[in-house]
């Protein structure tokens, strides 16, 4: 079987103080993602928009920084980034499922689909409601 790399976007509500990644991103969205690969087991990541990608377990604190209010520049560079990351960090992930905003994807996405054999975005196209009901039921 391949190995599966889960990607799950930063979001903007998080704790006031710093804390291991998996607990510091607190919008319902996040959560209800996390715990879905979490059930399942997965490697994944964070890909955050000032420390690039962030393993769960990281500490790190809390931050007011986008991908959303950076100029296209800095957002081909982060993902620049997080390419040189995540082949130093998952050099034998075979497919990777994502869970991100277009902006989050969209300087990714080529390099993603040449890197791995499958690269899947569940929720691609569904509004934010549609998507907390599509993590609410484990991907109905």
């Amino acid at each position: 079987m391949l190995e599966n790399l889960y990607l799950v976007s930063c979001v903007s509500k998080k704790l006031s103080h710093a804390a291991p990644a998996r607990e510091l991103y607190r919008s319902t969205w996040f959560v209800l993602a996390r715990k879905l690969i979490e059930r399942e087991g997965a490697s994944w990541y964070i890909p955050s928009a000032k420390h690039g990608l962030v393993h769960p377990d990281s500490v790190i604190a809390p931050y007011d920084q986008s991908l959303n209010t950076m100029r296209v520049a800095d957002q081909r560079d982060w993902a620049a980034r997080l390419q040189l990351q995540r082949d130093e960090l998952l050099p034998g992930a075979e497919q990777v499922t994502v869970f991100a905003g277009r902006r989050y994807r969209e300087y990714l996405e080529d390099y993603l689909l040449h890197r791995f054999t499958s690269v899947t975005v569940p929720m691609r196209g569904l509004r934010i409601g549609q998507q907390l009901g599509w993590l609410k039921h484990g991907k109905e």
